[in-house]
């Protein structure tokens, strides 16, 4: 009986405590729940540069190599505006692997095991595993855009992330401005 009571009390405890932060995470944001229903963007600094992260190694990346790398186009179906849009950049796969984070029979462990945040100057940020972003692993095609529809990317940025394989926009990344390859051992 006592441990029933006790078990009982654990679990008040913690949905008391759940119910607590949700209320706060509920209440906190509802200005930007009304722009989120426009899709409207909170104002954030244009992003000009790419810092990459592997293994603790940052490399800042500009637009100009960027282009210079072999590039992907892909179009996908913009769920927030109901339009098809045709973006070109590089794959991620192929990004990491150019800096550090090779896909091969002496990484399949590594990248099984790892995961990277994506992140934009407006602090929006989204977690991918790597297998996720490996074109060997992965049907998707994640990129990181420098242009749409052969034009400037604007008011998104100098860089974009975008995801071919999700069917809503939520992971993409606007002003996209660090990439960070993390080990979850």
């Amino acid at each position: 009986m006592k441990t029933a009571a006790s078990l009982f009390c654990v679990m008040g405890l913690c949905l008391g405590t759940m119910s607590a932060v949700g209320v706060h995470a509920q209440t906190a944001p509802k200005a930007e729940m009304g722009a989120m229903a426009g899709h409207d963007h909170a104002t954030a600094p244009p992003s000009t540069s790419l810092t990459l992260t592997v293994d603790g190694k940052a490399t800042m990346l500009s637009v100009a190599e960027l282009q210079a790398m072999p590039q992907k186009t892909v179009t996908v179906h913009n769920e927030h505006s109901k339009t098809d849009e045709t973006y070109s950049g590089v794959l991620l796969g192929e990004l990491l692997a150019r800096y550090g984070f090779p896909v091969d029979k002496t990484t399949q462990r590594k990248m099984l095991r790892s995961y990277l945040v994506a992140e934009g100057t407006d602090k929006y940020w989204v977690l991918y595993s790597v297998t996720e972003v490996e074109g060997s692993e992965h049907n998707g095609e994640v990129i990181v855009a420098t242009s749409m529809g052969g034009k400037p990317l604007g008011a998104d940025g100098r860089f974009k992330l975008i995801d071919s394989g999700d069917k809503k926009p939520q992971r993409w990344v606007r002003n996209l401005n660090t990439i960070t390859v993390k080990s979850a051992e």
